[in-house]
């Protein structure tokens, strides 16, 4: 039986949410671990089988070439781009080009897109959802970066085909916190908010108006490579120059190494955000002639704020624009909501208050605050809750290449879609007989300096000296910011019309390709999938068996010592084969035996008092 309702999907870069109105309440929807959020984290191993989420990411340091993080920064990217580049700084996979120069992601043997890598995402989250419901799911309102450009969301919207989901709307990730934050806003009071929103791998800023249900976008602007990666980046570097000084080892070239690295970076990250210092340590990390290395260094929190402050500051540039855009001052913003994972840090809290002239608003969840707006919009769109007018914006302009290169923009950027633009433009020589239009997304004067969206042809224009013909070139975008351009020979009534196609460099018949593919691998994923976690948990419990043998092996009977081996021998024999439920077995039965080495730890215990504490 397939569920009506609509859900909402914030698909994060480093972590992603999914949520749905149940009655009259949002409901943020916990995964399988009992986590409301789930890591955008998606492992391959050598055979085959695929993990997602918290155990993709888990056994990242062991798999650090076939375990992709942060996908959503190069989708709609080139190989060849500044934002590639830098991803290839910090992460161990390999990005290469496509015949396009698409930067898409080597796995094993062959190529993959990020729509393909994000597809595996949201199916994880169409999975949480689906048990929560008891129901499939197959309608969905997904989130991306306000200053996303077309082919980044239509990457997004292949993501949600490959992922069987009818991607309903694509809802900038501000408009929808904005949406869950005033939802409930019903009185004749306007309200000025300045929706700030800095997460793992992107900067947005909208500011908005509030008034009687109706959602209204001024302006937006951003940045779609800064953001929580980039405080990693530096920290990571900081570490990494450090070590390097003391034992001319750069980590950065030992792909497991980097991985630790960068896990014990994103953990001192977050811990800086309560404590006043933490400490990075990393036993092992290399070895030298002079035998093994270890990285431990102390991080104070001021040490941190200097590394990142000028990350911060560069989100105020977007800032100014959009208080432009908006013609509007700071002193008239009446809140500043705070969204994203980074908002969380200490400095980004106290900069964004001494740049608003005041304190932010903290009612909200900044990590889940985007997915339940984006189910309360699937919410409106499905029926199930009152009408809300939203009205968002372009994010960028849009137009087309004209003579010498120029770039001569339609329809300006901050323009409430869905919207329609003609303009009327014509020949540049005598006799042409067809009009090349190259369709742009951008804010540079000049052609090349921008996005190219597509290029198509108008032919069959008859004979006539330049300046003659007249050819009407129409835009539409529609309410997921999603171009499509009609030429038209007015003197001939001949027509074309261009959808623009993904950045992914996935076709039509690419699409359709990976959904059969997927379909008929289901069973057989899910089992991989079943087998993958069965030994993991296998792992871990050997992992920890063993190690309490070394420490206390000599305090226990040699009976229970000879059965807790035995268990393990058993175990380590179920996990060469490919059955999940005996290895979860032996598992249980390794877990039953080793509880023999606590009992009689805490048997032979010595305690002066005379009753349990």
């Amino acid at each position: 039986m397939t569920n009506d309702r609509i859900i909402g999907i914030d698909l994060g870069t480093t972590n992603s949410c999914v949520a749905v109105m149940d009655g009259n309440d949002t409901v943020v929807i916990p995964n399988a671990e009992g986590s409301r959020t789930t890591p955008s984290v998606v492992g391959f191993s050598g055979s085959g089988e695929r993990l997602v989420g918290h155990v993709a990411k888990r056994q990242a340091v062991t798999n650090p070439k076939l375990t992709i993080a942060a996908i959503k920064r190069l989708m709609g990217r080139k190989a060849d781009s500044p934002e590639a580049d830098r991803q290839r700084n910090t992460c161990a996979y390999d990005i290469e080009a496509t015949k396009n120069g698409d930067a898409w992601v080597r796995v094993n043997d062959k190529l993959m897109s990020p729509p393909e890598i994000s597809a595996i995402v949201l199916g994880e989250m169409r999975a949480v959802a689906e048990s929560y419901l008891g129901e499939s799911v197959s309608r969905a309102v997904v989130t991306v970066p306000a200053y996303f450009n077309d082919a980044q969301r239509q990457a997004t919207k292949d993501a949600g085909l490959i992922a069987g989901l009818a991607v309903e709307r694509i809802i900038n990730e501000p408009t929808a916190a904005a949406l869950a934050y005033g939802f409930d806003n019903k009185n004749d009071e306007t309200k000025r908010v300045a929706v700030y929103d800095l997460g793992g791998g992107t900067f947005d800023i909208s500011i908005m108006e509030l008034e009687e249900g109706v959602f209204s976008v001024k302006s937006t602007a951003g940045d779609t490579f800064l953001g929580g990666e980039d405080f990693d980046y530096c920290l990571i570097h900081h570490l990494a120059d450090q070590f390097k000084e003391e034992t001319s080892i750069d980590l950065r070239e030992d792909k497991m190494a980097l991985q630790r690295l960068k896990e014990a970076a994103e953990k001192a990250k977050h811990e800086l955000s309560s404590a006043l210092e933490t400490e990075v340590n990393l036993p092992f990390i290399a070895t030298t002639e002079a035998g093994p290395q270890h990285l431990i260094r102390t991080i104070a929190r001021d040490e941190y704020e200097a590394l990142v402050e000028e990350i911060i500051q560069k989100t105020f540039v977007p800032c100014e624009q959009a208080l432009n855009d908006a013609n509007m001052t700071k002193e008239q913003v009446d809140e500043v909501l705070l969204v994203g994972g980074m908002t969380r840090t200490p400095l980004v809290q106290s900069a964004v208050a001494d740049y608003f002239g005041k304190q932010p608003v903290r009612g909200v969840n900044p990590d889940e605050v985007v997915a339940v707006g984006a189910a309360v919009q699937g919410a409106v769109l499905s029926g199930q809750a009152e009408e809300v007018l939203l009205l968002d914006v372009t994010p960028l302009s849009l137009g087309v290449e004209t003579g010498g290169g120029v770039f001569t923009p339609l329809i300006e950027r901050n323009t409430t879609v869905p919207t329609r633009k003609r303009e009327i433009f014509t020949t540049s020589i005598d006799n042409q007989n067809f009009v090349p239009i190259h369709v742009l997304q951008g804010e540079r004067q000049m052609a090349e300096d921008n996005t190219t969206l597509g290029t198509f042809e108008l032919t069959g224009i008859p004979p006539a000296p330049r300046g003659v013909p007249q050819i009407a070139v129409i835009f539409d975008i529609d309410s997921n910011g999603i171009v499509s351009v009609t030429a038209k020979d007015l003197g001939t009534q001949r027509e074309q019309t261009i959808r623009m196609t993904a950045g992914s460099g996935l076709s039509e018949g690419d699409i359709e390709r990976i959904i059969s593919e997927a379909q008929a691998q289901h069973n057989k994923d899910e089992l991989l999938k079943m087998l993958a976690e069965a030994r993991l948990a296998a792992e871990s419990i050997i992992y920890t068996t063993e190690r309490a043998l070394e420490g206390y092996g000599e305090m226990i009977p040699q009976e229970d010592r000879e059965i807790i081996q035995d268990d393990i021998l058993a175990l380590k024999e179920a996990m060469d084969g490919e059955d999940a439920q005996l290895i979860t077995e032996f598992t249980a039965q390794l877990e039953g035996s080793a509880f023999r080495i606590a009992e009689t730890l805490y048997a032979n215990a010595e305690d002066d008092s005379e009753e349990p504490v």
